[in-house]
Order: C-alpha cells, then sequence, then structure tokens
C-alpha cells in the first residue's frame, strides 16, 4: 500500500460514520475517487465511482461504509444520558468506554458509558444498551441540551493504529475496509484498459437495514455485482466450531451457498491461481448477512458474489485486520475485473 492510499484509510477510519449520518465520510471518498473516475452521489447517501461508463457490460462492487453506532434515547435531569443501539452494538463490551455524541449544534460532546457498581442484567439475562448510560461530566440536564438532544448519534473514541506485523485495529473497520477496498480496486482499474463498465459503490445503512445496496443496484442494473465485506477471522481459543476455517494471512474469503453466483466464483478463483494465492470459503447457506442480499434482488436479478476480509473482534470497540489481505482483495479483484471480456454469461443454466 503506498502512502497515499495509507493516508486515505486511516483518514476514512477517522471520520465518523454512523448509519444514516454517512455524509461526512462519503465527501472524502468522494473527493479521493474524482481524481481518477466519475463520481456521483443518490438519494439514499451514496458514493459512486464510475469508469468505462458507456461499457454495456456493467459490474457493480459494493463495500459499505456506515458504522455500527449508538442513539440519544433520552436526557435526564442529572445530565445523565440514554442511548439505544443503530446497528450491532455488543452491549457487554461497553462499560467504560469513550465516546463521542454528535450534537446536533455541530459540536462533538464527549462522554463516558458510566454503570452502577453492581453489575446490571436485562429482564431476559442479556446484556443491554438499557443497562447504562453515558456520563459527559455534566450536573444537569440544561447545559447538555443545549449541546444534544434525542436522536443525536453516538460513537466509540477510537484512533487507527499499526501493531504488531502489519496488524490494523480500530473501530468500523466493519465496514470501511471494504469502502476503501473498492475506491482502491477502481483507482488500479483506472489505467487498464477495459471492456466493462465499473461502479464501485460506497454504500450507505448496511448496519441497519441495507438502503444503499438495494438503490444503487437498482439504479445501475448491474450485469453482476461483487459485495466487499468482512467475515469473522475464526483462529481464537474455544472459537470457530460453527464456521469454516478463516484465517488471517491465508486469502481473500469467498462465500458459498444459495446466494452466490458460482460462475462469478469460477472466475475469482481462476484469477486467484493466475496471481498465486490462496483463496478461502465461508458458507452462506440462505443469506450472506451483507450488501449482496439486496443486490442481488434488484430489478430482475443480479448474479452476485462475495468477497470479505478476515476480521478479528467484529462489532466490538476495537476490531483488527491484516494490511496483506486487504492489499490481497484488492490485487485480486481488480486483475478479475480487467480480464472480463463483456460477453460472459452468469446464467447458471444456458440452454
Amino acid at each position: 500500500m503506498d502512502k497515499k492510499s495509507n493516508e486515505f484509510l486511516f483518514r476514512l477510519l477517522k471520520t465518523h460514520s454512523p448509519s444514516g449520518d454517512e455524509a461526512e465520510y462519503q465527501k472524502i471518498w468522494a473527493e479521493y475517487v474524482k481524481d481518477f473516475a466519475e463520481v456521483a452521489t443518490d438519494e439514499v447517501g451514496n458514493a459512486i465511482g464510475v469508469l468505462n461508463k458507456k461499457a454495456k457490460f456493467k459490474i457493480m462492487l459494493a463495500g459499505h461504509c456506515d458504522e455500527i453506532s449508538m442513539m440519544v434515547s433520552d436526557i435526564d435531569e442529572k445530565g445523565f444520558v440514554s442511548f439505544v443501539k443503530a446497528g450491532g452494538i455488543n452491549a457487554k463490551l461497553i462499560p467504560g468506554l469513550k465516546v463521542e455524541i454528535r450534537g446536533y449544534s455541530n459540536v462533538t460532546v464527549p462522554g463516558v458509558i458510566g454503570f452502577n457498581l453492581e453489575e446490571r442484567k436485562s429482564d431476559d439475562g442479556k446484556h443491554s444498551c438499557k443497562d447504562y448510560f453515558i456520563d459527559c461530566g455534566y450536573d444537569s440536564d440544561k447545559e447538555l441540551k443545549k449541546l444534544i438532544r434525542v436522536g443525536d448519534y453516538i460513537v466509540y473514541k477510537s484512533e487507527p493504529e499499526i501493531i504488531g506485523k502489519d496488524r490494523l485495529v480500530c473501530k468500523g473497520l466493519d465496514n470501511k475496509t471494504g469502502s476503501f477496498i473498492v475506491a482502491e480496486i477502481l483507482r488500479k482499474l483506472s489505467s487498464r484498459k477495459l471492456a466493462v463498465g465499473v461502479y464501485a459503490v460506497s454504500t450507505t445503512g448496511e448496519e441497519t437495514n441495507m438502503r444503499g445496496a438495494h438503490s444503487a443496484a437498482s439504479k445501475i442494473s448491474p450485469n453482476l455485482g461483487i459485495a466487499c465485506d468482512v467475515t469473522f477471522n475464526t483462529d481464537l481459543p474455544e472459537e470457530g466450531s460453527t464456521h469454516a476455517k478463516v484465517f488471517f494471512e491465508k486469502g481473500p474469503v469467498i462465500s458459498v451457498g444459495s446466494p452466490v453466483n458460482r460462475k462469478i466464483n469460477k472466475i475469482i478463483e481462476d484469477t486467484a491461481k493466475k496471481l498465486n494465492l490462496s483463496l478461502q470459503i465461508e458458507l452462506s447457506p440462505d443469506r450472506t448477512y451483507t450488501d449482496a442480499d439486496k443486490i442481488m434482488f434488484a430489478n430482475t436479478g443480479v448474479p452476485v458474489a462475495l468477497v470479505s476480509l478476515p476480521l478479528r473482534y467484529m462489532h466490538s470497540p476495537v476490531e483488527m485486520a491484516s494490511l496483506k489481505d486487504i492489499n490481497d482483495i484488492i490485487e485480486l479483484l481488480a486483475e478479475m475485473i480487467a480480464g472480463l471480456t463483456g460477453k460472459e454469461d452468469f446464467r447458471p443454466l444456458v440452454i
């Protein structure tokens, strides 16, 4: 990864993008992509980079930019803030964490997720956001309500860094890495002669309703779609018994199962052999739980594939990924797309 790409990745990771408030992030993404591709936005907040727009055969790459977050639900008279989740927050991980409330007055209010000394659990015995509160350091609601209100987004306070050999750690790697990957694939392809049109979409709302992927696919009408997301790295102690084995730096992960088009996977596999890259497999018997699930239902149906980045500590305040894995996915998909002729037929059965 060159210096410019690395700076772009870190800038994305430092920019908050809760599901429903992605505009600030998308502006940074679009500014970067417009140096090598045509850029557009749409009504649901997607940012789209396009190469070879006149081509009849179109491929859509989707990497969602939104991160899991929380929302203010109440501010009591003592200044304590109640909240609900906006995405897959794991409540048992959050007590004691530093957070930032994105206030409606355009100020960021820092806070700490507080808890009573006696551990609390919801009625079902599980941890829930309602078991905790946010302490912003105010003694009453009077001053605090001048800065924040019900509905404001709350995000983890986390800065990206590299630890160990090449491990990237930060909140929101799910799936700002995917948004970064589709932009970098487009950048690599911008210097290649293409037989197909390439639409790289930094999609919105995947963590909550997948509005971005469905809207983009409906407008683009791609001949095939590839979602770039993350999947569980399963090498932790006593983990992985219910998953296919997935490890850092053992290759990009392709999904197999009902949602995924086998012909697309075959081209990806052939490209990996050409590049001498290993691939790993994850199972998606009924759905992928990614943007691919919405892309495939757009219009009259879109053949899809899912290529995933191994990730530790998914949906936690600090996730971990390998820079090598990120680079391998970029190289793999850029080469795969560059090799398309535009005459491929992805119907499972041709008669």
